[in-house]
C-alpha cells in the first residue's frame, strides 16, 4: 500500500497546476471568456497564470449565485 507524504512536494504541485492551467486556457470557456473581455494574446500586463486565476474566481462566483 502507498503511503502519503506529509511534507510538501512543490515541484508536484507546481507540475500540476501547469498542466491543469494550460487544460483551462486551452478549453472554450475560458477561450470565450478571453474574447467576452477583449484580452488578447498581446496584453503583457497579464499572465497567463493570472487570467486563468481570474477566470476561475469569476466562474466560481457566477457559481456561487
Amino acid at each position: 500500500m502507498a503511503s502519503l507524504s506529509t511534507t510538501p512536494n512543490h515541484f508536484a504541485d507546481d507540475m500540476i497546476w501547469n498542466h491543469l492551467k494550460q487544460a483551462i486556457a486551452a478549453s472554450s470557456g475560458f477561450q470565450r471568456w478571453r474574447a467576452d473581455r477583449s484580452i488578447t494574446d498581446s496584453d503583457a500586463d497579464s499572465t497567463l497564470d493570472q487570467l486563468v486565476n481570474r477566470y476561475l474566481r469569476e466562474t466560481l462566483e457566477t457559481l456561487a449565485y
